[in-house]
């Protein structure tokens, strides 16, 4: 659901870096947003460490949830629109508000929990840099970049729970740079989470779908997007009974591709050659089951190239 006071936008085509930029806008006050729909290459697949981590979810017998301190209502949220929640939909609300993906890396240690509203600006930063980054925009762009983002990030925060933006936040070890913002990453549930205009090909809607990552520039080889992947897994077993989990890798990609590879993901399908007509790059579309126990196999960084 859109906001009221923010008219949804058409951007021409998506802000994908899979595609060729042509910043064309066109203000159209019915359809909803249909850019930033595939996911972001800049993933950064690092070295999983052996470390235990805990994924935090409402439970009466649970010893991980937040503290109160750190308790977080969306319900509260001016941006979550009018629409009335079922009793389902507020009980997975209340889950991902308590959602809470600890890691202990080599260098420091990273949680990943949902985005609150305060966190937009610098996600919507991180966001426009990684899409400038990748397709090659000059940084004049970065503005207009910015503001496409922030209405994007809008519409679908308002989705909530069928959709999600993850982010990531790193403390260094010693706490000399204190906390930063790693990284982020989109997670949608089912298809009342689905983008309105998916990329090719086009996964199955009311399948859980992860898009929209990236990683912080200085914080890349830390082992970051691998454990957003890993988190988003974690969300997603955890919010749908659906065990199949679709995401798009540009065939460019090699690293990319071959950490997906590492971690279950298979090619189900890939863009027919006459995708290149329309100045797109051309995509496999991945999928991987998810097992009742998930493990992920440590990555070889020497072939990660990141």
């Amino acid at each position: 659901m859109a906001i009221a006071a923010a008219p949804p936008l058409k951007l021409s085509p998506y802000l994908d870096p899979q595609q060729q930029p042509r910043l064309q806008t066109e203000f159209n006050p019915i359809k909803r947003v249909p850019f930033l729909s595939s996911r972001n290459p800049l993933l950064c697949v690092c070295k999983l460490h052996r470390y235990n981590f805990k994924c935090c979810l409402p439970s009466s017998s649970s010893t991980n949830s937040v503290t109160p301190a750190q308790y977080y209502s969306f319900l509260d949220e001016s941006y979550r629109g009018s629409r009335v929640l079922t009793n389902e939909e507020l009980e997975k609300l209340k889950a991902l508000e308590s959602f809470v993906y600890l890691q202990e890396l080599e260098s420091g240690s990273l949680w990943v929990r949902v985005m609150r509203i305060e966190e937009m600006d610098m996600t919507v930063g991180l966001l426009a840099l990684s899409f400038a980054e990748s397709m090659l925009m000059s940084l004049q762009y970065e503005a207009l970049l910015r503001f496409f983002v922030k209405q994007y990030l809008i519409e679908r925060r308002a989705s909530m729970p069928h959709a999600v933006t993850l982010v990531g936040f790193y403390r260094e070890e010693g706490g000399k740079r204190g906390e930063e913002l790693a990284g982020t990453v989109e997670v949608c549930f089912d298809k009342r989470g689905a983008n309105a205009s998916p990329p090719t090909p086009t996964p199955p809607r009311n399948s859980p779908y992860i898009c929209n990552m990236t990683v912080t520039k200085e914080l890349r080889r830390r082992g970051i997007g691998w454990h957003l992947l890993k988190a988003s897994e974690e969300l997603i077993s955890q919010m749908t009974s659906s065990k199949e989990i679709y995401l798009h890798c540009r065939m460019i990609d090699e690293a990319p591709f071959n950490m997906y590879i590492k971690a279950g993901y298979n090619v189900i399908q890939t863009d027919s050659i006459f995708i290149l007509l329309t100045l797109q790059r051309r995509k496999h579309l991945m999928c991987k089951k998810l097992p009742v126990s998930n493990s992920f196999p440590e990555p070889d960084m020497s072939e990660s190239g990141f």
